[in-house]
């Protein structure tokens, strides 16, 4: 379909559209300095006017010279914290005369809209469709939430000095996987259509086709993202290079540096490690079966037989990088990573993985 053209002011009729179909609509607003993901009614929730100045182990926002919506990269919040919630219950179970009652959770699960999705987080919505519905076993959990959900994407206008998308093929444009995708003008938004639920969404609200000057502006604003990416890592023959140099002395570098504090897998938007617990009332006669995140830092989480199999922060560092950027392709047939540069930002002693990635390759040491 080709695109349409909704003045700014207009933005908040999809949201109320949005919510007159029953969603939640889950969209950026500013919590504690730093532009979050969360529940907002109304298109004043949203950071206008502000932007994020993200670089190894430092974010902070900045007021921005105008008012756009969507001026920022993104946060420390990924869309998998609603996909993939932090804590779920799988089962509970009550102690009866008759013995043990077991029930799986009988909930609905929330259908949420998702607003100002980036092209990287897209890739990182299909890889874990990958992980936890295209295997041999699949994730009721996510699957439940995944198929309420309705995206409304944002392609990129900007991007930060982590950024590194366009190594990993995924940004800054959004290419599918969206219902509706928005490039941001000054004046309005241009919308692009990418599913039928999207189509119907675009008739209900008041576009107008966009002028030959906003069509121009619009493909300017996204190749200004492309321009501004610096930070680059070459993917050739990186899942060899990595295996075949699991004793290179770059990986004890890392780990003494590493806190092994699991930031960058809590903000990683494919990570998807967890563990289950068994959490029993008082009485122990009512017991609920839980998952939570967990990470391959954690030094218990690789843990046989009561002896860890990883004891030693290298040793972890090593298993998350390896995972993601080499194994994943044979588990998943993809990279675990999408290039949004989360985990450079949000390290605290700034461990920058394509730097860690060249010097293990022999291009910086």
């Amino acid at each position: 379909m080709p695109p349409w053209f909704l003045e700014k002011a207009c933005l908040q009729d999809l949201l109320e559209r949005l919510r007159d179909r029953g969603y939640a609509v889950i969209g950026p607003t500013i919590s504690q300095e730093a532009i979050c993901y969360d529940e907002i009614h109304t298109i004043d929730e949203l950071p206008r006017g502000w932007t994020d100045v993200q670089q190894a182990g430092r974010y902070r926002l900045q007021r921005r010279a105008d008012e756009s919506l969507f001026g920022y990269v993104v946060g420390p919040h990924s869309w998998k914290r609603y996909l993939f919630p932090p804590q779920a219950t799988l089962m509970t179970a009550d102690r009866t005369d008759g013995g043990w009652s077991m029930q799986a959770p009988v909930e609905v699960p929330p259908r949420y809209a998702f607003l100002g999705v980036r092209a990287c987080e897209l890739a990182a919505i299909r890889i874990q469709d990958k992980v936890f519905l295209e295997g041999p076993y699949v994730d009721l959990v996510y699957q439940a939430r995944r198929e309420r959900c309705f995206v409304v994407a944002v392609n990129c206008t900007q991007a930060a000095s982590t950024c590194f998308c366009t190594s990993m093929n995924t940004g800054p444009r959004c290419q599918a996987g969206f219902d509706l995708a928005l490039t941001e003008l000054p004046t309005g938004f241009l919308v692009e259509c990418g599913s039928d639920a999207g189509s119907e969404l675009l008739a209900s609200l008041p576009v107008r086709e966009p002028s030959a000057e906003e069509l121009t502006a619009a493909e300017s604003a996204r190749e200004q993202a492309v321009h501004q990416i610096q930070r680059l890592m070459d993917t050739t023959n990186i899942r060899e290079d990595l295996l075949t140099n699991l004793n290179h002395p770059r990986w004890q570098e890392a780990g003494e540096r590493c806190l092994s504090c699991t930031n960058c897998t809590m903000v990683c938007p494919t990570c998807f490690c967890s563990s289950v617990n068994e959490v029993a009332d008082l009485g122990a006669d009512h017991v609920r079966r839980e998952r939570v995140w967990d990470s391959c830092f954690n030094l218990d989480f690789s843990t046989m037989n009561g002896t860890p199999v990883r004891n030693n922060v290298a040793s972890r560092y090593r298993q998350w990088l390896t995972h993601k950027l080499a194994s994943w392709h044979d588990q998943f047939g993809s990279s675990g990573c999408v290039g949004c540069g989360r985990c450079i930002t949000w390290c605290p002693v700034g461990i920058d993985l394509t730097e860690e990635v060249a010097a293990i390759r022999g291009d910086v040491r």
